[in-house]
C-alpha cells in the first residue's frame, strides 16, 4: 500500500506542511501580479487550504497570525485584477 499523501484531516509535520501551504499562497500571489489566467481562483483555493489547515489541533498559532495579515493582502489583489479584468471587458464593447 502506498502511502496517502498529506491531508488536512492528517497528521502531518506541522512546520514542513505550513511552509508549504505559504509557498503555495506566495507562489499564487506571483501569478496573479504576473495577471496569469485563473491565477484569482488559484489564490483563493490556496488561501482556503490554507485556512483549513490551520484548524487542526497540530498547526502552530504563527500560521493563523500569517493568515490574518496576509489574507487582506490577498483579497485586495483578486478584488483589483477582477476590476482590471471588467474595465477591460467593458473597453472592448
Amino acid at each position: 500500500m502506498t502511502p496517502r499523501k498529506c491531508t488536512a484531516n492528517a497528521t502531518c509535520s506541522t512546520p514542513k506542511w505550513s511552509e508549504r501551504l505559504q509557498d503555495e499562497v506566495y507562489r499564487q500571489m506571483y501569478r496573479l501580479e504576473a495577471r496569469r489566467p485563473g491565477a484569482e481562483v488559484a489564490l483563493a483555493i490556496a488561501l482556503l487550504r490554507a485556512w483549513v489547515a490551520s484548524d487542526s489541533e497540530t498547526e502552530l498559532p504563527q500560521s493563523r497570525e500569517w493568515l490574518m495579515k496576509i489574507c487582506p493582502i490577498c483579497i485586495l489583489m483578486i478584488e483589483e485584477t477582477l476590476k482590471v479584468d471588467d474595465s477591460d471587458k467593458q473597453c472592448l464593447q
